[in-house]
């Protein structure tokens, strides 16, 4: 019988992030592919984590574990904690970001040139920082072990800047607002990233890529959809689910011979 090529069955994954929007969809279809899945999340709160994985907590191939990944010996005490159960990781998805969401205090949220400092030393701290230290403590026992998968999580406003005329029709309401500059320069910050730890552990055979996405659609506003959407050639958001197949690949022998590179996932938005 051929292999399938796209198997990731008993794979161990570490996703950080995991109990966001896409953390959740990236840890449950790995389970369902027969992966061991270990979440670093820095909010893993029982109920919650029960809730939303309760078809797996029984089984052995899912993990719930309290870590800030700003904190690099937070991410060692995790990491010993996926080694002790399951062993030396094969694959890391680094998904953990934070952003100034649109409800967030109007200083965030306001013109470039009063952005705070601090907004953009705490999205920096977590996006940027956070990823590089994980692919520093995680990425080292892939390298010493001969093989592995990283995944860096971008976002199309790492590669493209975010149109801020979607945001204009708040001005009729009272509410300036503008896309800010840190989550931008935070997801372009991956792409090098990614390209520097691929070539530096090709020969350790460790793959890194980055996975660049679009928005999700979580009910936002309708005045946002309709602007955000007119940008997208399939004319709509994603749906939680759709970048789920990517991500199996990049953890399976599908991507063998991938590296360096950076798959961009986005209903054709940076097309136009």
């Amino acid at each position: 019988m051929q292999k399938n090529i796209f198997e990731v069955d008993n794979r161990v994954i570490i996703i950080t992030g995991g109990m966001g929007q896409l953390g959740r969809q990236f840890t449950i279809s790995l389970c369902e592919a027969g992966a061991k899945v270990a979440i670093f999340d820095v909010n893993i709160k029982k109920t919650m984590f029960e809730e939303y994985f309760k078809k797996y907590i029984h089984s052995d191939i899912i993990m719930g574990i309290e870590v800030d990944i700003t904190s690099i010996s937070s991410i060692k005490a995790g990491l010993n904690q996926v080694n002790q159960k399951w062993g030396v990781p094969f694959g890391l998805i680094n998904n953990a970001a934070i952003d100034s969401p649109p409800a967030a205090p109007v200083e965030e949220n306001g013109p470039f040139e009063s952005y705070p400092e601090q907004s953009f030393d705490r999205i920096m701290e977590v996006n940027v920082k956070g990823t590089v230290l994980c692919c520093q403590v995680i990425g080292e026992q892939m390298a010493k072990s001969g093989c592995g998968s990283i995944v860096n999580i971008c976002s199309i406003y790492g590669i493209v800047s975010p149109d801020q005329r979607i945001y204009e029709y708040r001005e009729k309401e009272g509410q300036s607002f503008y896309k800010p500059i840190s989550y931008s320069v935070s997801k372009s910050a991956l792409l090098n990233l990614t390209r520097y730890l691929a070539t530096y552990w090709a020969e350790k055979n460790v793959r890194v890529n980055t996975l660049t996405f679009a928005g999700v659609f979580n009910y936002q506003d309708t005045e946002f959809l309709k602007r955000y959407c007119t940008h997208v050639p399939l004319g709509r958001m994603a749906r939680e689910d759709e970048y789920n197949g990517a991500v199996q690949f990049l953890l399976s022998d599908a991507s063998s011979y991938m590296t360096g590179s950076n798959l961009v996932i986005d209903g054709g938005w940076t097309a136009w």
